[in-house]
């Protein structure tokens, strides 16, 4: 019907899918980009991600619905999240404390969920999602949280092979241990929501430099950010999220979101009615009330 939005790899379309009775409903239509058309090794990663989506089920993470191939063209039809991305709710400036610990709750959920994910026989799948980011949030007008892009999404297990040895991931959400180019676990993830969740609060990334390179380096010295201004129980939470050692952080996704809803009761409360409003603010001014789904 029309797209959504776009990646360096794959672009993303609101469709319909028919069924019997007239039977219609909406999706989210994700296929390469025009000129990657035929490239066996991106069609080879869209075509794990769409499997991998298949075999997760979570509340906080965007449903594949179905693989096929048109034309010689593979497409994935996911979920549709009729919103934003955290990007849109930043654009206006930083959130309400008690809504941003509300929003990383959810992430954390979706984390814990990922990260603890099985195969048929019970085997972990020891995936880490590798692109916690604002762009890679949803957020629906029905006050929903969707952690979407697992075109990234990597088992720990498996050889970390990129792309002409590109790094996975958006440079100032990294971990240290993503920029140092080592083997990585799911507290990677954390520090990449540590990032996240301190640029909802105060509006800026913690870890910015005016090149990549110049990010990479700050990351990599990963120094504690100045939360003197934040509630403490807030910044007691960011801070040890952006620890640069992995063990000093939270012993699992689990651990933080027991610590986000401990450092939230200290606050007034945000729910999925704070987030909704939210959403239908950030989105009113905008031509097309849908979010881009990368």
């Amino acid at each position: 019907m029309r797209r959504l939005g776009h990646g360096g790899m794959a672009e993303v379309f609101v469709a319909e899918a028919f069924g019997a009775s007239g039977f219609v409903k909406t999706v989210a239509l994700k296929l390469l980009r025009p000129e990657h058309a035929g490239d066996g090794e991106l069609e080879r990663l869209l075509i794990e991600e769409a499997r991998l989506g298949a075999r997760l089920g979570h509340r906080n993470l965007v449903g594949v619905h179905d693989l096929g191939c048109e034309d010689g063209t593979y497409y994935v039809a996911m979920d549709f999240v009729d919103g934003c991305d955290l990007r849109a709710l930043l654009a206006d400036g930083a959130l309400p404390a008690p809504l941003a610990l509300y929003l990383l709750a959810e992430i954390a959920l979706a984390l814990a969920y990922v990260h603890g994910a099985c195969d048929v026989a019970g085997r972990p799948l020891g995936l880490v999602h590798r692109d916690v980011s604002p762009k890679n949030v949803l957020v629906s007008r029905a006050g929903e949280l969707k952690l979407v892009d697992f075109g990234v999404a990597k088992a720990t297990r498996l050889a970390d092979v990129t792309r002409a040895n590109i790094r996975k991931g958006t440079y100032a959400y990294m971990s240290p241990e993503q920029v140092a180019r080592v083997p990585i676990g799911p507290a990677s993830d954390q520090f990449s929501a540590g990032v996240t969740l301190f640029e909802l609060v105060t509006g800026r990334r913690p870890y910015q430099g005016d090149s990549p390179l110049a990010t990479t380096d700050l990351i990599a010295a990963a120094a504690p950010p100045d939360v003197s201004a934040l509630p403490p129980a807030l910044a007691a939470v960011i801070l040890r999220c952006l620890a640069r050692a992995p063990a000093a952080r939270y012993p699992d996704a689990a651990a933080l979101h027991a610590a986000l809803i401990a450092a939230a009761r200290t606050l007034p409360a945000a729910g999925p009615l704070e987030l909704a409003a939210a959403v239908q603010r950030a989105t009113r001014s905008q031509l097309s009330p849908v979010a881009s789904q990368r």
